[in-house]
């Protein structure tokens, strides 16, 4: 028998060109490599508490660290790791920080981390079931366990009718990304159903819904999908409902824009707005909704997580009525970033205009309609295995400990509440929602109302994040400034929050003392 010609082309390399030299995934530096990350990872989460939450450096601090150029020869790991330690760590703002209250909490677990990096080192890219098939599957598993913790209606679970999908969802990096699909699906019904099913001339007809507290990310993406700016509502909200959406000014939009000719298409409720954490009523939302035959998407990335806990189940009282809805586990669900499983009722309606199909990837399984290719639900191609982290965190916690979680956050957030409403220097701006607390110093004294106030209470958060001890942010409520304390953080201890507000007390006192 021949033998295999090992030069059959007569190709001619340059010498060192093949050989054992560089080994990018050698198992003894893979081994060596992540051992040392990881007990980076745990030297960091257990030291990040004594750490400044936020750092005292200027724009343009790295630059003077770090070489400029890119080194021209190897080095060894360690080296990195002293880099990272010296450089990058005292230049971060520490999210794992159990001081850090500034916005809503990135959390992260054992699990998570533990997913993530095992996902990395797999790098598959699940375009297609073919693809990877393990990893389309547990996603959508992942999926349904999420939906079943949450009480979603079945229309929302994977499941198909013969060859078409039907209910489903997709595992996306952020809401931004939630919304922008559902948006550009609701587009194209909203023109088919108009008889404009080619061509962009009915755009400009096209409207779309939310309130003024729905985050600013939906604005962004109805411009993406196209929408005019012009015709994209921002219904103002008050004190009286809470800063939830009204669905009577809901309904009194949408009839004044048909009388004028516009097309009603896309309704945005939030479970859960970012200032305030208000709660649109989202079955009387989508009874409007449905008199004009809008798609409406419920934006539930924080607060949604909460609804594993069946007493904050009822704010998802009416979903059965929507078309999407999404949730964030990386806000409140313990699932590192990047994480946003988003649900809709027909995933048809999202492949028919998201759907790709080169030759290249072409294959009999596709091509059978018996699996969802998940590229098909989002605007790239290629994807990460998201679904394994999120898996992994629900395997190995259960519905119990998620729960315990959620209630401990929650229940922390009420004693900083109660603790503010019992000190008359103070006052809560609007009721808590979960484990959000809107607060600010009151007006009193000779002070302006709400002008000095407002400066008083900036004053109060810049020097509080100043001692490094603690990470406030602010938000505009009713045209007053107020202080958000967001509990969340998983390394967050009722210590934390009782020092927290210690600081504050303490803080307020000097500030009022030299207005005195």
């Amino acid at each position: 028998m021949g033998s295999l010609d090992m030069n059959a082309t007569g190709l001619q390399l340059p010498d060192g060109a093949v050989g054992d030299g560089f080994r990018p995934l050698d198992p003894d530096d893979v081994r060596s490599y992540l051992h040392k990350a990881v007990d980076f990872v745990a030297d960091y989460l257990q030291s990040v508490e004594s750490l400044p939450v936020l750092p005292d450096v200027q724009p343009g601090y790295l630059r003077r660290l770090l070489n400029p150029a890119p080194p021209a020869s190897s080095a060894p790991f360690d080296v990195a790791i002293k880099e990272l330690r010296a450089a990058v760590v005292p230049g971060m703002t520490h999210w794992a920080s159990p001081s850090f209250f500034a916005f809503f909490p990135a959390t992260n677990s054992a699990a998570a981390i533990a997913g993530d990096l095992i996902a990395s080192a797999m790098n598959t890219v699940g375009f297609t079931w073919q693809a990877a098939p393990a990893a389309t599957e547990l996603e959508a598993l992942a999926l349904d366990w999420l939906a079943q913790l949450l009480r979603l209606p079945p229309a929302f679970m994977n499941h198909r009718d013969g060859r078409r999908a039907v209910g489903g969802g997709v595992i996306l990096g952020t809401t931004s990304e939630a919304m922008l699909v559902t948006l550009v699906a609701a587009r194209d019904a909203a023109l088919r159903r108009t008889g404009r099913r080619r061509g962009v001339s009915g755009l400009p007809r096209l409207a779309a819904y939310a309130s003024d507290q729905t985050h600013s990310t939906f604005f962004k993406a109805c411009r993406l999908a196209g929408f005019d700016p012009a015709n994209v509502r921002s219904i103002p909200t008050g004190e009286e409902t809470g800063y939830a959406l009204d669905p009577a000014k809901l309904r009194r939009l949408m009839q004044a824009d048909v009388d004028s000719g516009l097309v009603p298409t896309y309704v945005c409720a939030t479970l859960g707005t970012t200032s305030t954490n208000a709660i649109d009523p989202i079955r009387a939302i989508a009874d409007v909704a449905a008199q004009f035959g809008a798609w409406v998407h419920v934006d539930a990335a924080y607060a949604g997580s909460a609804c594993i806990c069946p007493e904050f189940r009822h704010h998802l009282a009416g979903v059965e009525l929507v078309d999407s809805i999404s949730v964030s586990p990386h806000k409140w669900l313990l699932t590192c970033l990047d994480c946003t499983c988003l649900w809709v009722r027909d995933t048809r309606r999202l492949t028919d205009s998201l759907e790709t199909n080169p030759e290249y990837l072409r294959n009999d399984a596709s091509d059978s309609g018996a699996v969802t290719d998940v590229k098909d639900m989002q605007v790239g191609v290629g994807r990460r295995f998201r679904g394994l982290k999120l898996w992994m965190v629900m395997r190995t916690y259960g519905a119990a400990k998620l729960q315990e979680h959620i209630r401990s956050d929650v229940a922390m957030a009420k004693m900083f509440e109660d603790s503010v409403r019992a000190d008359d220097r103070f006052e809560v701006v609007v009721p808590r929602n979960f484990a959000l607390v809107c607060f600010r110093i009151k007006p009193r004294g000779a002070m302006t109302p709400e002008v000095d106030a407002d400066e008083i209470n900036r004053e109060l958060m810049a020097r509080l994040n100043r001692t490094g001890k603690v990470y406030l942010a602010h938000t505009v409520v009713g045209d007053r400034l107020v202080l958000r304390f967001a509990v969340g953080s998983s390394l967050q201890e009722e210590r934390h929050v009782r020092s927290a507000w210690e600081l504050i007390k303490k803080t307020t006192g000097e500030i009022l003392q030299g207005e005195a």
